[in-house]
């Protein structure tokens, strides 16, 4: 049988599948070419960039398996593949850690300018270092401030763990989910019972109002979820962090409320449109930013894609 994997797969996914007797190409199809090329494989992997919208699943009879390395699943038209009979995976816990740590380099980042610094430094003198050194002399720190997490999925409930053991105060609103167990993970090392705290869902409203960050943590394709409304609810000197989805914060809003000083950073990884097309809050230095990188971490691409080499394996081997 053989596997497309689109949008690349980790070498111990590819071995796993060969080890099993698939034959697996890596060699990116473009998008506009699968419509004639797809039907060639039994299976299709694939990250965020490639799109198995209904047609080219109607266009693809002998497609099997379509495998999503990572979480969301908004480039795929699930429903519809899996009423053709297609089996449609996901590894919707491999990646939670890497995107929660990159909400806190965000967060890290903003608070302590590093996203600003850094631009500038390699290219000016020593005024402006003494300038620089004398702005970013008034960093704040995460200890002892509230976070708010807007979704209470894996990666939601993995952001609140580390947040609770960087000794955060953590608020949670989910519209799917009462309550969680977020278990803080200690060293084994320790030979310490890990602690558990239960983390009730409130109002979106509430956190909005009463936390000192927010962090999003919502699935895409299902609109703009905070606007200029949600933001004008947030504290004054809020910051937020999207490395969720884009589109689920309208842009335009945010920017404005930078300008105005409502909210002082933001955090960015994912964007409405990708590549970004608007670049004025991406020139901001209250901004920081990075490139829809949320799971790309050696660990979590090892995770990946041994998952998806075993999901592929046990539908089909």
């Amino acid at each position: 049988m053989r596997v497309l994997a689109n949008d690349g797969i980790d070498p111990i996914g590819k071995e796993q599948l060969e080890a099993a007797g698939f034959e697996v190409q890596t060699e990116n199809i473009p998008q506009e070419e699968l419509i004639t090329k797809l039907n060639d494989f039994d299976v299709i992997v694939v990250r965020s960039a490639t799109k198995v919208r209904k047609e080219l699943i109607d266009a693809s009879p002998n497609l099997k398996v379509i495998a999503r390395g990572g979480v969301g699943m908004d480039n795929i038209d699930v429903d519809y593949a899996r009423s053709k009979g297609l089996h449609v995976v996901n590894t919707p816990a491999a990646s939670s850690n890497s995107v929660a740590e990159l909400v806190f380099a965000h967060l890290l980042s903003a608070l302590r300018f590093l996203n600003k610094t850094n631009r500038i430094m390699p290219d000016e003198g020593d005024v402006r270092f003494k300038e620089l050194k004398k702005s970013s002399s008034k960093g704040r720190e995460l200890y002892g401030k509230t976070l708010g997490i807007i979704g209470m999925g894996r990666i939601g409930r993995e952001t609140a763990r580390i947040a609770m053991g960087m000794g955060m105060n953590v608020l949670a609103h989910d519209a799917f989910i009462d309550a969680v167990d977020i278990e803080i993970r200690l060293h084994p090392d320790l030979n310490l019972t890990n602690p558990t705290v239960t983390l009730t869902s409130r109002s979106l409203d509430d956190v909005l109002k009463n936390s000192d960050f927010i962090s999003l943590h919502i699935p895409g394709g299902g609109g703009e979820v905070i606007g200029e409304r949600e933001i004008n609810l947030m504290k004054p000197g809020a910051g937020l962090v999207n490395c969720a989805r884009g589109g689920v914060v309208d842009e335009k809003a945010l920017n404005a409320a930078l300008i105005s000083g409502h909210l002082s950073f933001a955090g960015l990884d994912v964007f409405e449109t990708e590549p970004p097309v608007y670049l004025d809050i991406l020139k901001r230095d209250e901004v920081s930013l990075s490139p829809h990188i949320g799971a790309a971490t050696v660990e979590a691409q090892a995770r990946i894609g041994a998952e998806l080499a075993d999901k592929i394996t046990e539908i089909l081997g």
